[in-house]
């Protein structure tokens, strides 16, 4: 009779799914959901989010109606940290993991692979936030790991694809890395100016990514949506930038430690006059009516224009004016940050999200709104606050316009960011 009755338990056990089963399909449900396929879906979202969380209390700071928990890293390092790191760097690593997969014919991660690098990225995010000396500890340990982790994915793409043309994209983000990291330590441990200066050389990091990726997909972009003749520029106009930017950038860091012979200044204005002649060549007038295209001739525009302001602004006392205009390093970086890199960001998130999910390059009318509210964003918080003496105003007016443009990208892209690829081909 015992055996029997053992017999039937076992057997409606066996009938029964485990509770093992259960988390097994649970995790292979959340595996297959869209927003996990490929990295660029889920960063692409969360960068959004982030910078709009971020701006919008650090609006709230400086206008006096938030107040940060003073134990971990300040204020103006949290906000420089969340917007170049939190939204810049996140919206670089999910681009390139993404286009890896097509440079490389690796497949890159997805599924749970995207899930537990979105899980770190989050975790960072409130340990920031709640900015005490643990959780800066922590934020410090799961960042790292998060960066650590893009690197070897992305470097084991590129080495089992043997694509050559792209291994440098693993010094740069590991330099990216280390910025990062030092970002936050030096901060965390009071030295406030050296990692101000860190912060500077960041964004001259990011010039240096964007110049190469947009001196590589601008062309190509403008050639097939343009309908154009293919777009040539001399052979050694590219090396020779790249090389001006880099020695840029380790002058500019290395300035705030020793006596240079030369100034910074000059490799910043030889590095944008460069830009600028290079985009002479890329029709940018026959872009005008395509919004994915002259939103990213825009902002190549004022990557090259924003490094030649940001060298002028070495001279007369950090300052150099026009017309009674002074124009300031902190503002050049603005235009920079904003006009350059965020205008930069949105439009290739915007034709990327297109494109990576099969859909045809003919973006919702919002979109250019997006476009027209960054490019007034830096308007006003890089120029505005040169001419009147309401600066505050003019900040608050750059917040908004972001926030604004942040949330009609959301409207538009989280229904085809979380959908499933559209199949039927489209060219891109």
């Amino acid at each position: 009779m015992l055996q029997i009755q053992d017999s039937e338990s076992a057997q409606l056990n066996y009938d029964q799914p485990s509770s093992d089963h259960q988390d097994s399909n649970a995790l292979n449900y959340v595996a297959q959901h869209p927003i996990l396929d490929l990295p660029f879906r889920s960063y692409f979202l969360l960068a959004v989010a982030c910078s709009m969380v971020a701006l919008g209390i650090w609006a709230a700071y400086f206008n006096g109606y938030f107040t940060f928990n003073d134990n971990g890293i300040t204020p103006l390092a949290w906000h420089i940290h969340e917007m170049i790191f939190g939204f810049g760097a996140t919206v670089a690593v999910g681009f390139i993991l993404t286009a890896a997969q097509t440079w490389t014919g690796q497949p890159s991660i997805k599924g749970l692979s995207v899930l537990a690098f979105v899980g770190l990225w989050l975790l960072v995010r409130v340990a920031l936030l709640v900015n005490s000396p643990s959780t800066i500890i922590v934020a410090i340990v799961l960042q790292s790991f998060w960066w650590l982790g893009s690197i070897i994915v992305f470097t084991r793409l590129v080495l089992k694809g043997n694509n050559r043309r792209n291994y440098l994209f693993i010094p740069l983000l590991t330099v990216l890395m280390s910025l990062n990291i030092a970002l936050l330590l030096l901060d965390f441990n009071g030295y406030h100016e050296v990692t101000r200066h860190i912060a500077r050389t960041s964004v001259l990091m990011f010039c240096l990514l964007m110049g190469i990726l947009g001196g590589r997909v601008i062309p190509f972009f403008t050639v097939s949506g343009a309908k154009l003749d293919p777009i040539k520029t001399p052979n050694c106009l590219t090396p020779l930038l790249t090389i001006t930017s880099i020695l840029g950038v380790l002058a500019f860091l290395s300035s705030a430690f020793i006596e240079l012979p030369f100034s910074p200044a000059i490799l910043m204005i030889a590095a944008g006059l460069l830009h600028l002649i290079r985009q002479g060549f890329w029709r940018s007038f026959a872009t005008r009516n395509i919004a994915l295209l002259w939103s990213l001739h825009i902002a190549y525009f004022a990557l090259g224009f924003g490094l030649i302001l940001l060298g002028l602004s070495y001279f007369q006392a950090q300052s150099i004016e026009y017309f009674s205009v002074s124009i300031t390093f902190t503002d050049a970086l603005h235009l920079i940050t904003i006009a350059a890199m965020g205008l930069m960001i949105f439009a290739m998130m915007a034709r990327v999200s297109l494109g990576h999910t099969g859909r045809a390059l003919i973006p919702s009318k919002l979109v250019s709104w997006v476009f027209f509210l960054i490019i007034f964003s830096a308007f006003t918080r890089a120029v505005l606050p040169t001419i009147t003496s309401q600066a505050l105003l003019a900040w608050n007016i750059s917040a908004l316009a972001w926030l604004i443009a942040g949330l009609f990208f959301i409207k538009v892209y989280l229904p085809i960011l979380t959908a499933k690829k559209v199949e039927k081909f489209f060219s891109r």
